[in-house]
């Protein structure tokens, strides 16, 4: 089932997500869908804050982007519960977007290399370095686990280039070719 992004202003997207357990009621149904949800949307990660759930769950598929970025060949992941324990010095500058924040592409510095634990969708441990387009990936979803957006992570003066961007988001002066959830719109 394709299920609404949540857009700019929702408040779930403001909230650190909470940890869940494996008996969290229909996880895999609710992987399922933002998998779902992800592909038709044209994303290649969606975390569940996104799609309204306050929850440590992240679904990625970068092997889309294989043909510029090799290390995303076959990067396909659902991460539970996912802890960054170390970010590499060695800092990037690149063009962002996000499915919460239409129309809106920032350079956002991440770190080169990531270390991340995290359990799969059978709830076994897992723990990857990963380096290049696959470490911004995850750390952008992973922003979202923490209450955070890409645009947190811009200067002063680029956020206020944005702002009527953003304030078209709130009022819901926004076109999107997938369904989504507005401010104040049920």
């Amino acid at each position: 089932m394709i299920l609404p992004i949540y857009l700019y202003g929702q408040p779930v997207l403001r909230e650190v997500a909470g940890a869940i357990e494996k008996d969290y009621p229909k996880l895999p149904l609710i992987i399922a869908n933002m998998q779902e949800t992800m592909y038709k949307s044209d994303g290649i990660g969606l975390a569940a804050p996104q799609v309204g759930l306050p929850i440590r769950l992240l679904v990625i598929d970068a092997d889309v982007l294989a043909e510029d970025y090799p290390e995303c060949k076959d990067f396909k992941r659902i991460m539970i519960n996912a802890q960054i324990t170390e970010f590499g010095e060695e800092t990037i500058s690149l063009d962002e977007g996000c499915l919460s924040l239409p129309g809106i592409h920032e350079k956002v510095s991440r770190s080169k290399m990531i270390k991340i634990s995290y359990l799969n969708e059978a709830f076994e441990p897992q723990e990857e370095v990963l380096e290049g387009f696959t470490a911004r990936v995850v750390q952008h979803e992973y922003d979202h686990l923490d209450g955070q957006l890409f645009i947190d992570h811009v200067s002063v003066i680029r956020k206020q280039l944005i702002k009527s961007k953003l304030n078209s988001i709130l009022k819901g002066a926004v076109r999107c070719s997938y369904k989504v959830k507005m401010l104040g719109r049920k």
